[in-house]
């Protein structure tokens, strides 16, 4: 699933070619929003808000999520896209750019008044302008039995952290992904990496969290069985998240760099991951 960084650059990028222009063409291909004509009104704004994208048109907002395996591709006027047309679920054009949505996995649009319905559950964004890690911190500590790879996945807690941040902070921090929330030495500094991995790969376009002289681009995440690279222990993975999200429940760790905290729960909570 495309993450915090991700939808970012999707939304900057949008919004470059997007904001301050008159849609020429509006074409909704859900059967919610078939009808719906937007030609003729300006774009606003574009802006993301954890994995959530939110394109504002006139006083409506055209709310995305990518989910999986979704994105927004843009072409010039007339150029031929790279993806079959039955994938195309939306398309905004203005007279210098055509911007698609390909396989998005959620499409809808309401109001821009009510915003605060479709994302006002989810917690601070590292990347938004009202980041604030101590009300992360407190989100978090008010489940402090959820092991804290299941609390980092909760988008109530903080937004636009997936899998990968979540394997690849919890490794970067030293610790399990079954340890409780509350009893993490040091949730702050955990809080802190996840902010700083984000920024850190906000502007790239091949995401990286190990140093440069490493060529592999992870440290943990999809390493399963190859040596650990600080101490060549196999890295291993576990299921840890909700059934259905196969590949969201997967979390990846060192056994020897993160070792199983004092009381593992067999069974924990699903947490929110959208």
């Amino acid at each position: 699933m495309p993450e915090g960084d991700t939808v970012f650059r999707t939304a900057r990028m949008l919004d470059a070619t997007l904001t301050g222009h008159q849609l020429t063409k509006s074409d909704f291909r859900v059967p919610q929003c078939a009808t719906l004509d937007l030609t003729g009104y300006p774009v606003e704004s574009v802006a993301s808000r954890g994995k959530h994208l939110l394109i504002r048109v006139a006083d409506l907002t055209v709310h995305t999520h990518l989910m999986m395996d979704g994105r927004w591709d843009v072409y010039a006027p007339g150029e031929r896209w790279r993806t079959p047309a039955h994938k195309v679920r939306c398309v905004l054009a203005n007279d210098s750019f055509e911007a698609i949505g390909v396989d998005l996995g959620l499409l809808r649009v309401f109001p821009t008044r009510l915003e605060h319905k479709a994302v006002g559950h989810l917690g601070p964004d590292p990347l938004g302008h009202a980041w604030d890690p101590e009300e992360v911190r407190e989100r978090m500590l008010m489940r402090p039995d959820l092991p804290i790879g299941l609390s980092l996945m909760d988008q109530r807690n903080l937004t636009g952290i997936g899998n990968i941040y979540r394997s690849e902070t919890l490794f970067i921090t030293k610790v399990h992904p079954l340890m409780p929330v509350g009893a993490v030495p040091d949730l702050a500094r955990i809080i802190e990496r996840c902010f700083l991995l984000l920024h850190a790969n906000k502007d790239r376009n091949r995401r990286k969290t190990t140093p440069t002289e490493l060529t592999d681009p992870y440290w943990v995440y999809q390493r399963t069985g190859r040596p650990c690279y600080l101490c060549h222990t196999p890295i291993e993975q576990m299921p840890l998240g909700p059934p259905e999200k196969d590949q969201e429940r997967l979390a990846f760790f060192c056994p020897t760099c993160q070792p199983v905290p004092y009381r593992e729960q067999t069974e924990p909570a699903a947490a929110t991951a959208v």
